[in-house]
């Protein structure tokens, strides 16, 4: 896709952003009753803009329209010395799917890893995504292991 552009997020974004995220959490069964707070969105636009949260964002963009974002985050892991990158977020509008756009997300997120001096870059999705899986199927390994957690 020629017109695709990969940039990390800036201040003016936001309301571009805002509908993509919105889609995101839908998607994943956090709209109406189930949606966020406020205060998470909010928190979290402002942490892709601290240089001191090791949070990132970037958007894809074709004409002027954001029509794809990842979300990317740097921590230590007891398995190896370097900083791990784990991809938390990844979204495309559903009219523009097929067209690359997550692929170009996900490599982007792998340069800004290399960049950042990481060697491993890992993200969940849920085990109905198989449309993502057989994306994720093509550029990464999975690694076997299911995920448990529970709510304090």
């Amino acid at each position: 896709m020629s017109d695709l552009i990969i940039r990390a997020v800036t201040p003016e974004d936001h309301a571009l952003w805002l509908p993509l995220w919105a889609g995101y959490n839908a998607f994943y069964g956090r709209s109406g009753a189930s949606a966020l707070p406020d205060e998470v969105t909010r928190t979290t636009w402002a942490r892709f803009l601290n240089p001191d949260v090791p949070v990132h964002a970037l958007i894809a963009s074709s004409n002027g329209e954001i029509v794809g974002l990842a979300h990317y985050l740097f921590h230590p892991s007891t398995s190896a010395v370097d900083l791990t990158c784990y991809m938390q977020d990844l979204f495309t509008v559903p009219a523009r799917r097929g067209q690359g756009i997550a692929r170009d997300l996900i490599e982007a997120v792998y340069e800004a890893a290399r960049e950042a001096g990481t060697t491993r870059v890992y993200w969940h999705t849920h085990e109905t995504n198989r449309t993502a899986q057989r994306l994720y199927d093509k550029i990464a390994q999975k690694s076997g292991f299911i995920v448990y957690r529970k709510m304090l």
